[in-house]
This record gives C-alpha cells, sequence and structure tokens, in this order.
C-alpha cells in the first residue's frame, strides 16, 4: 500500500461531504478506503507526510491579517440529525427566506434578515436529499426514494411520490417542471403540480461510487447534470431527450476501486458549464452543443463556484483554487487548509467562503486567495455546502443549528 493511498483514504473520511461509497449490490453502503491520484500536489505534501508517519491530520490554523470580520447576526436549530445523511442536506435561500432540513424529517423556513420561524414542518422519514426550491416549492428526497413537495410559504405537503431509488441530490424546479436524480443513474421530470412523472432517463452507473450524486441544473430548455459512469449530459427539459453528452472522467486503474469516478453538480456561467470530477477533470463546455472548451486534471469531492470569469475549486486534500474560467490557468492556490475537510467554495462579494470539519468558517481573498477572515462556528464541525442571497451566509454545522453570518470590512 503505497503512501498516496494512506495519505487520501484518511482525507476522504475527514471530507464530510462524499466521504462514504455506495455498493449497489448491498442495501446498507459501508465507508471502505480509496486509493487516488491528486495531481496538483507537490512532492513536499509527501515529504511532510513521511516525517510525521503519514501526516492524517488537519493542518494547524495558522495566524492570519484579519481584514474582514465574520458576524454572527442569529442561530436556530434546525432539528436533529444521524450524521451519515447531514452532508447531503444543503440550506437553501430564495425570496427573503431560508430553508433547512434535518435527515430526521423536519424542514423549516426562517426570514433572511431576523431568524424567527416562519414555519416547520416534520415529516415522518428519514431525508437524505435536499434542500431544492422553485415554482414556490420545497422539495427533499428520503433514503427509500420518496420526494416530498411542500408549499414554499406555508410547509404544508403538496404531494409525495415514490421513484427508483435513494435520493442524495437536492431537487430542482424550472416552470412547470420539478427535476429529482436518483442514486441509481436515473433523473425524473415531474409534474409541479402534481408529481406525475412526465419522462425519464437513465444510464448505467458502476459498482462503487461516491455516498452523493450530482444535483440537475435546470434551465426553461434543458436539463445538466452529471453521473458516477464520468459522464456529463444535457437533456431536453420538456421530453427528457438526450441533447449532448461528454466524458469529463475516465476511470482508469486495475480494481473497481481505482476506476471510481464521479461527476460533482455542475454549474452555469456566462452560457459555458464547469463541471468537476472525483479522480478525473474539471473541465468547461459549451451549453449549447457540450464541446469541450478546455480540460485539466484534477480530484474534488464539490462542484466549483463561479465569479466574475473565474472558477473556485476545493480538491480532495482541501487545496483552495481559483482558475481563469477560459482556459483553466490556476492563477492562485491556498495550501493553508490541507487535509481539514473543506465544503464546497461559496463566493460573496470579493471573498471566497468554506467551512471546515473542525467548524471553522473561513474567509478567502478573491484577489490572491489570502486567509483574510475566520469565526468558530461549531466545535462539532460543518460537512455542508452553505448558501447566501449574497449577503448572508448561511452555515448549518453538525450540531444541528443553521447560523447566519455577514461579513464586514475592518
Amino acid at each position: 500500500m503505497n503512501r498516496l493511498f494512506g495519505v487520501l483514504c484518511c482525507v476522504f473520511f475527514l471530507s464530510g461531504c462524499s466521504s462514504l461509497w455506495n455498493d449497489k449490490t448491498e442495501d446498507n453502503a459501508t465507508a471502505t478506503e480509496q486509493d487516488s491520484e491528486e495531481l496538483s500536489l507537490d512532492d513536499s505534501f509527501f515529504d511532510d507526510a513521511d516525517d510525521q508517519e503519514i501526516n492524517n491530520e488537519p493542518k494547524d490554523l495558522e495566524s492570519f491579517n484579519a481584514k474582514v470580520d465574520i458576524k454572527k447576526v442569529w442561530r436556530e436549530s434546525t432539528g436533529s440529525s444521524d450524521e451519515v445523511y447531514q452532508p447531503t442536506l444543503h440550506p437553501a435561500v430564495d425570496n427573503g427566506v431560508v430553508y433547512a432540513a434535518s435527515n430526521k424529517g423536519r424542514i423549516s423556513a426562517w426570514p433572511v434578515a431576523k431568524g424567527k420561524r416562519l414555519w416547520r414542518t416534520d415529516l415522518d422519514m428519514s431525508l437524505s436529499g435536499g434542500v431544492g426550491l422553485g415554482a414556490g416549492l420545497v422539495a427533499v428526497g428520503s433514503a427509500k426514494g420518496e420526494l416530498i413537495a411542500l408549499d414554499a410559504e406555508t410547509g404544508e405537503e403538496r404531494w409525495r411520490v415514490t421513484l427508483s431509488s435513494e435520493i442524495l441530490s437536492v431537487p430542482a424546479a424550472q416552470g412547470d417542471l420539478l427535476v429529482a436524480q436518483t442514486l441509481d443513474g436515473k433523473i425524473y421530470g415531474l409534474s409541479v403540480t402534481s408529481g406525475e412523472e412526465i419522462w425519464r432517463y437513465s444510464v448505467e452507473v458502476p459498482v462503487l461510487s461516491l455516498h452523493g450524486t450530482a444535483g440537475p441544473v435546470v434551465t426553461p430548455r434543458m436539463v445538466i447534470t452529471g453521473f458516477a459512469n464520468g459522464k456529463l449530459v444535457a437533456l431536453s427539459a420538456s421530453t427528457g431527450t438526450l441533447l449532448w453528452e461528454t466524458k469529463l472522467a475516465a476511470g482508469e486503474g486495475k480494481s473497481e476501486l481505482d476506476r471510481m469516478v464521479d461527476v460533482n453538480t455542475p454549474i452555469l456561467g456566462d452560457e459555458v458549464v464547469y463541471a468537476t470530477s472525483y479522480q478525473g477533470r474539471a473541465g468547461s463546455f459549451s451549453r449549447g452543443t457540450g464541446r469541450e472548451l478546455w480540460a485539466q486534471d484534477s480530484s474534488s469531492f464539490h462542484p466549483p463556484a463561479f465569479a466574475s470569469g473565474r472558477l473556485f475549486v476545493v480538491d480532495t486534500v482541501s487545496q483552495v483554487l481559483r482558475l481563469r474560467s477560459s482556459g483553466g490557468r490556476a492563477e492562485w492556490t491556498n495550501t493553508d487548509l490541507l487535509r481539514r475537510g473543506l465544503t464546497p467554495p461559496l463566493v460573496v462579494g470579493g471573498y471566497v467562503m468554506v467551512a471546515d470539519s473542525e467548524g471553522y468558517l473561513h474567509a478567502l481573498s478573491q484577489a490572491n486567495g489570502s486567509i483574510v477572515g475566520r469565526v468558530k462556528v461549531d466545535g462539532d464541525g460543518v460537512s455542508v455546502a452553505m448558501a447566501t442571497d449574497g449577503e448572508t451566509i448561511f452555515v448549518q454545522d453538525k450540531s444541528d443549528n443553521l447560523t447566519a453570518y455577514q461579513l464586514h470590512e475592518k
């Protein structure tokens, strides 16, 4: 067993958001170690690991020149959760309201400004995917494949349907269409009014995949998503027929473990599709045709963030990178947070926000990647993707709290 294997498999467990993978031959997925090639690491990283008998510990935080204060606005309980599903339930914001769910079935809504609960709905089920917003609905998925749509204003249940398998991604709605993706490689287009199936698209997925699936991006014309087979696809929003597909990652190696590749949730920026993958590549593609514009070797558990013609990526060892959206050239790399199990990046103003497995929220300068602000959110850590309305940052922690923060420059 080589030293790369030892270092990265433990990083994988610390990362939180996609720390397990599923074996389709078993009902209950179990954690197992994995091998990974991280091409952006230099030799000094592994030298440091050798010196510490393969250092799997998060890198110690160092002092920095604080240029921004991260101020807490309010904090509320989301309801108790089991840790296994916490990373796949993300808070979401729309029209001045923030929504969050616990995996034990509680969904709540709060006004962004005050944090005084608007409504709470308790469902008698284990939730595993969400929160999705759109068309006046709040959508969540269960470990048994149930998709539940609530009224965004009242929390009243509108409808529920049962799909083919576990829902681990965020459903998305646009117009009359709600789209949900399941762990077994299927994507469903459903009526927002009734949940009735309009179309279905499916692919063959490998035996092993990360415990988490890409979420669909829905536009009036198309649905764009990624699969555990390494493919990025675009479907017709009206019929579900394939418009284009491209291979973002191709598994290589002798074992299923070596060949494991997962595409993360794609994002849209300036009419271009950007996507990252595990043990694969990061790249950009024409939204209309799927033609590859650029791609480079990369490994990430998370989708990227896009702002001002730049792409921000957190890789599997918690390096944070800024890439040019045209060409993909790395403009800076921050290694101050190695092995700290970072969340997906979130761009707020001139800053890139990430939280870590020890419960710290960090603000990085968009300009040069330096850390310019930090606050302790929770001692149990943060593994969930954060949300923002462009001004307030919402962080859901492992102690079942949702905290609203705002940035104030010094």
